[in-house]
């Protein structure tokens, strides 16, 4: 008997023809270079280097375009914030040794944030592997070790049969939830090796769904449904997949206030009545959430900025829809549901029964009220009004990326994303330097709207190369600085802590006359001219930097009370 998949797995006589006489003047590099494309990738980022020339060489016969970065930590940045945009995993080419391990703060960044990166490097010759003694330039005793407890999963290869079906696991593993970073290294004489397998055509590599368990999500619908005051915390997860429609349906069936964490910026209606917003980091949202006798927390481990710095401690009853297995009840006990965010949230939809609360608008206001008269109290007018016009002058439907600054700690807590997959940060692990290169892979993936990066004078320092990059490849990115004269938060930190800072004041550069010297047209603002000049930026295709000197303020932490 022939089945019908019998038949499917069956090539045709053109596909046998062609597969009996692949094309002369290829590579092993032409076999990752064909699965990329057969697995649905258009762009691939990333660095040459000596051991990976025989990728670089191959990306010559293809299709994909090149996104190359100056530094190979900013490509990987660049990768994280194109899977962020797309939902689709990110190539990322590195060489061996230094340019491999470069890409290791960013992948722990993608990691953080759940980012699809798939990360390619290049390795030693195969007759160097294991041995650590043969003195390769690059070469490490275990390169994979470097990497194993940074991305999801390691993927080896040793012989050219062995790519395609590497990468389309690597590929399924980054974008089965929870999406995130994952490594394939190629040794050298792998790649440079002339190829005669036929050329690498479709790749089935579809990720795995991840289903909550139904009897589960009864229990979960039924507490939600019988809730006195429920509530819901909303966290990157229902970002990445693509679930706030959903999340909002669930709210207004149940009347139940949302706030989104810091990687959750955007996946609930900042306006919505039922929006508690993401002042995480205030005492009057803890308590709230404190008091929820039935607590929703979707797509977040609630970890320390998503706890208030963990002192948060809920005395209801907990519910967690999390696709990280780890992540999963690791900080709160709970009815752990171990499930993607879009697929658990429609398993409620179907099952809850409609609650009405007529006061919830109204206690959600009460707080919200509660946070602004605090802000207010403080006199940071200032920084409200930075933040303000960062607003006005950002169209709505466009994307932000934000390093690790005090303006970008502001934002938060207090910046209206307008929408879901819009506002990023490197909150995630928390390192400096994400905000321009991450913008640059942005535009990179939608050259239709301009994309705003912002970051501090320090963060700046760790991308500034990369001005050459947005020039050579004219990406429509307007990079803001905000020139404090150092480390503007490790500053406050130590001041506060110590008494006085150390090692936090830096000599810089003229960042304007910097830009200029790349071809970058550059602005030095002021806070009363920052909104029309941000706006000039951002409407003038390009890149630009725009320059605001100024010492920018944190609002007082409210996590003690």
């Amino acid at each position: 008997m022939t089945h019908d998949h019998d038949l499917e797995l069956r090539p045709t006589a053109a596909q046998t023809a062609a597969a009996l006489a692949p094309p002369a003047g290829r590579n092993g590099g032409d076999l990752v270079v064909e699965t990329l494309a057969g697995l649905g990738a258009t762009t691939v980022f990333g660095l040459p280097g000596q051991h990976a020339l025989g990728m670089f060489d191959a990306l010559r016969r293809s299709d994909l375009r090149y996104v190359g970065l100056r530094v190979e930590n900013n490509a990987g940045f660049a990768a994280d914030a194109y899977g962020r945009i797309t939902g689709e995993a990110a190539p990322l080419l590195l060489s061996t040794g230094p340019g491999a391990l470069t890409s290791l703060a960013a992948l722990q960044e993608a990691a953080s944030a759940s980012a699809p990166v798939l990360a390619i490097s290049s390795q030693i010759p195969t007759a160097g592997l294991g041995g650590g003694r043969h003195g390769y330039l690059h070469e490490l005793p275990d390169q994979a070790a470097s990497f194993r407890g940074v991305v999801k999963s390691v993927h080896t290869v040793r012989a050219q049969s062995q790519i395609p079906s590497a990468l389309a696991a690597a590929w399924k593993s980054a974008l089965t939830a929870p999406h995130g970073p994952v490594w394939v290294e190629i040794p050298q004489d792998v790649l440079l090796a002339p190829a005669a397998l036929p050329v690498v055509t479709a790749v089935d590599a579809t990720p795995d769904d991840l289903p909550p368990r139904p009897e589960l999500t009864a229990v979960a619908a039924d507490l939600l449904s019988r809730a006195a005051r429920p509530a819901i915390i909303a966290g990157g997860g229902v970002v990445r997949a693509d679930a706030s429609g959903k999340l909002r349906a669930l709210a207004e069936l149940l009347d139940a206030p949302v706030v989104t964490t810091f990687g959750g910026k955007g996946a609930f209606p900042w306006t919505h009545p039922l929006s508690l917003q993401s002042w995480l980091e205030d005492r009057h949202t803890t308590d709230f959430l404190e008091d929820a006798d039935v607590l929703l927390v979707v797509g977040s481990g609630l970890g320390e900025l998503s706890s208030n710095y963990h002192t948060f401690a809920p005395r209801g009853r907990v519910i967690q829809i999390e696709a990280d297995l780890g992540k999963l009840e690791s900080n709160h006990p709970a009815l752990g549901i171990h499930a993607d965010a879009r697929l658990a949230l429609q398993a409620l939809l179907e099952t809850a029964e409609r609650r009405e609360d007529p006061r919830a608008g109204d206690r959600v206001a009460e707080v919200l009220a509660k946070v602004a008269s605090r802000i207010a109290a403080q006199e940071l007018t200032l920084e409200q009004q930075v933040l303000a016009s960062v607003r006005r002058a950002l169209p709505a439907t466009s994307p932000s990326f934000w390093d690790m600054t005090i303006l970008a700690y502001w934002a938060w807590s207090a910046f209206d994303p307008e929408g879901p997959n819009r506002m990023h940060s490197a909150q995630g692990a928390g390192g400096l330097g994400y905000g321009f290169p991450a913008a640059l892979g942005a535009a990179a993936a939608d050259p239709t709207r301009p994309v705003l990066a912002v970051s501090g004078d320090g963060g700046a320092l760790y991308s500034i190369a990369e001005l050459a990059t947005a020039r050579q490849l004219g990406l429509d990115v307007t990079w803001l600085i905000v020139d404090d004269g150092g480390y503007g938060i490790l500053r406050e930190y130590m001041t506060d802590a110590f008494g006085e800072p150390t090692a936090t004041e830096l000599t810089r550069p003229d960042y304007v006359a910097l830009a200029e010297s790349f071809g970058v047209p550059g602005v030095r603002t002021t806070p009363e001219s920052l909104e029309a000049d941000l706006t000039e930026a951002l409407t003038t295709p390009g890149p630009s930097v725009v320059v605001l000197p100024a010492v920018l303020r944190m609002f007082a932490a409210t996590h003690l009370g």
